[in-house]
């Protein structure tokens, strides 16, 4: 594993020297994807609970706000390429259930939900939890979600062939060529394609700036069991766990606990001001945390920084500047953020099958993980680890009670 595990000084000067283009636009492509499906959640969400677009705004600006400073503080400080973004399950829990509860008893429950990932993440807690499973398992898990990502570049082929062809084209010509631009140069021919066929449409874009709005929180028992603790479970679960897997996968071995810590923190400071909750990314960490985004390991950090950035721009805008990404053609979207995360799905793969006496509970977990099954509103993620663990454990005692058995049930 790659030298990363403690804090680093960091001078201008260094950040100059490992600034690269590809980089900077995996960080760009991150936060495309981060507001391109999830915001979509955020407006249903915001729509059934009745809020006003003064508090969509606000609620917006915190998330973007939150997930810019952290992403970009915990990139300089430990060189890693550490992406932040906003809880999606959570969104998609608040979709279904925030409309139950009164909008201060929310800001509560986020309030509280906040306070406890701190606390989980300061304690060592999770930490300790992480290094328990194996990397196989971790690994397995991370290719299973990046599965559909990978698949879905051909779905949008399929559905949008002018737009998607050139793309793959494109991507497939610069990785025999300039592979370290393929991402780049293939995003760019997106969004030729996409002007060509009369697919973009900025016209509505309104760059007023936005104006938080603090809400004081009430503390209910309903809010807190219905809202407060699914949303902890979830984010720490479908967001915190892989995202930290996502890390370990690209071989960094940065500490956890001091990352969910300070997402934790922040979701608590912003919590009043609508923040659900702020967490490690997956999906979008993937993006900048593989080859695409540079060669070297040590410098993807910067794509970290540019992403960092690129949210607390977004953020100081609020939800009208939204309008950017939910201009760009879905297809355009689910091409270019599948072509980004081929690296990390392939590193992924790679390493569950790996160390061969982990295959068969590598296997399980990316089974599960793909299947998309949710039990009691914890997502495929969560249950493709433990699902992982327990086959572990199960393979690793008939192993050691009954001898050496070949993998795939063959024999010797």
């Amino acid at each position: 594993m790659r030298r990363i595990a403690q804090a680093a000084t960091l001078s201008l000067t260094d950040l100059r020297r490992d600034f690269s283009v590809s980089a900077s636009v995996a960080g760009l492509i991150a936060v495309i994807v981060a507001y391109g499906g999830p915001a979509a959640i955020i407006f249903q969400a915001a729509t059934k609970a009745g809020l006003t677009s003064g508090q969509l705004t606000s609620w917006i600006w915190a998330i973007s706000i939150g997930s810019g400073l952290a992403g970009l503080a915990l990139s300089l400080r430990y060189r890693v390429p550490v992406i932040i973004a906003w809880s999606t399950p959570g969104a998609a829990l608040l979709a279904a259930g925030w409309a139950a509860y009164p909008y201060p008893d929310a800001i509560g429950a986020f309030l509280l939900a906040g306070i406890a990932i701190t606390i989980f993440g300061a304690t060592g807690l999770f930490s300790a939890l992480m290094e328990r499973i194996p990397q196989a398992v971790v690994a397995a898990m991370l290719a299973g979600i990046l599965f559909r990502f990978g698949v879905e570049v051909f779905t949008a082929l399929r559905g949008a062939p002018m737009l998607v062809a050139p793309m793959l084209v494109c991507y497939l010509a610069m990785k025999r060529l300039k592979p370290r631009y393929a991402i780049v140069a293939t995003l760019c021919a997106g969004l030729a394609a996409s002007a060509a066929l009369g697919l973009l449409h900025l016209g509505g874009l309104d760059a007023t700036l936005a104006r938080p709005e603090f809400t004081a929180p009430h503390f209910s028992l309903g809010a807190l069991i219905g809202l407060g603790v699914p949303l902890f479970m979830v984010t720490m679960t479908g967001q915190n766990a892989t995202g930290l897997g996502v890390l370990r996968t690209a071989g960094y071995k940065t500490p956890g606990g001091p990352l969910v810590a300070a997402t934790g923190a922040l979701s608590t400071l912003l919590a009043p001001f609508g923040a659900h909750g702020i967490n490690l990314a997956a999906i979008t960490a993937a993006i900048c945390t593989g080859p695409e985004a540079h060669t070297d390991p040590d410098r993807r950090y910067v794509a970290g920084v540019v992403c960092g950035l690129a949210y607390l721009v977004v953020g100081l805008f609020g939800a009208t500047l939204v309008g950017i990404f939910a201009a760009l053609p879905a297809p355009l979207v689910a091409a270019i953020s599948g072509l980004a995360l081929f690296g990390a799905l392939m590193a992924g793969l790679t390493q569950a099958m790996h160390d061969e006496p982990k295959r068969e509970a590598a296997l399980v977990t990316f089974l599960i993980t793909v299947s998309g099954v949710t039990l009691w509103g914890v997502g495929s993620a969560f249950w493709g680890l433990v699902g992982g663990v327990l086959a572990n454990a199960a393979l690793s005692v008939r192993r050691g009670g009954a001898g050496d058995v070949a993998s795939g049930g063959q024999g010797a």
